[in-house]
């Protein structure tokens, strides 16, 4: 999970994931898109690549690129984690809040 912390941690390998989102591209379209050297994007996506966000295959001379979301299953999974929590402690305290209310109704009528 560390691998794929240090490929998000970087706003450019960010965008390079948002663009390869849906769609394969070559590593000249990706470059095409920033003002960085082409052997700079390829070092974003060598290092997407080895953190397994992104699945690279040849065609021909071309090396083309796409997210793999799946890449990102365990570090969703350990949010997830923290999300659950606070949805259960949101779930606990509407439900306090709700019994309150109808003791209060009951003692209303």
């Amino acid at each position: 999970m560390d691998e794929i912390l240090h490929a998000i941690a970087e706003p450019r390998r960010r965008e390079i994931l948002e663009l390869i989102r849906f769609r394969e591209r070559s590593a000249g379209e990706i470059a095409a898109c920033f003002d960085i050297s082409r052997p700079a994007v390829s070092q974003h996506l060598r290092v997407l690549v080895e953190a397994g966000l992104v699945h690279v295959r040849s065609e021909g001379t071309r090396r083309l690129y796409r997210a793999r979301p799946e890449g990102l299953t365990d570090l969703e999974a350990y949010l997830h984690q923290f999300w659950r929590h606070r949805l259960d402690q949101w779930k606990e305290a509407a439900e306090t809040e709700e019994r309150g209310r109808l003791d209060r109704g009951k003692r209303n009528e």
